[in-house]
């Protein structure tokens, strides 16, 4: 039932249910004191006394911890659950996922900084992965799970042709840059596709 949830889904799901549990500890903890044998047993008593000042010392502690944490501190994002950029194809002229289609990634490393219109590439797009799009229309994992993207330029390429032998397109591909601003962004290229035509944009 919660398979298709997203990662945040889950971990509010999970901070609800420690919650709880931190609620039965301490409700445990504070609970009325132990009851004491009756006897006049002095180790006794001292046993039951010690032990209910550990637990609050132990709180006390965590208490203790948590204040003295730097005011000034920037909080880490947390770090990622998939892969900087990803993307999925929608075939519009059936109103569903296209799957099976071949997806290839890759980053620009020429010898000029940025590919220019018009000129050839001349080897300069290296490979970073390639899946194929599953039933869902969505692609596997393209490149590593990493923090920080590295900047630059970056193209998703469509075997369009093998999905649809009979349509215009034999194959697409969709360039775009990612600035050294955006590199812990998150970078979804969707494709929308039909036997004559296609359109992208960026998604979340």
């Amino acid at each position: 039932r919660r398979y298709t949830n997203r990662p945040i889904v889950e971990f509010e799901i999970a901070a609800e249910e420690q919650m709880k549990i931190t609620e039965l500890r301490l409700a445990k903890l504070f609970s009325s004191k132990e009851s004491i044998p009756s006897t006049t047993d002095k180790d006794s008593t001292m046993f039951a006394k010690k032990a209910e000042e550990d637990r609050i010392s132990i709180i006390g502690g965590h208490v203790t911890a948590a204040s003295e944490s730097p005011v000034g501190k920037s909080i880490q994002a947390p770090a990622r659950t998939r892969p900087p950029i990803t993307t999925h194809v929608l075939d519009t002229s059936r109103g569903g996922p296209a799957a099976g289609i071949d997806v290839l990634l890759e980053v620009w490393r020429g010898a000029q900084s940025r590919p220019e219109f018009g000129t050839s590439d001349n080897g300069g797009w290296v490979f970073q992965g390639s899946s194929k799009t599953d039933s869902d229309g969505r692609s596997g994992q393209l490149m590593s799970i990493v923090d920080n993207v590295t900047p630059g330029i970056y193209r998703i390429s469509f075997n369009t042709g093998k999905y649809n032998p009979r349509g215009f397109f034999p194959y697409v591909s969709i360039v775009f840059e990612i600035q050294e601003s955006q590199k812990r962004e998150h970078f979804h290229v969707p494709l929308l596709l039909s036997p004559f035509s296609f359109s992208t944009y960026r998604g979340s």
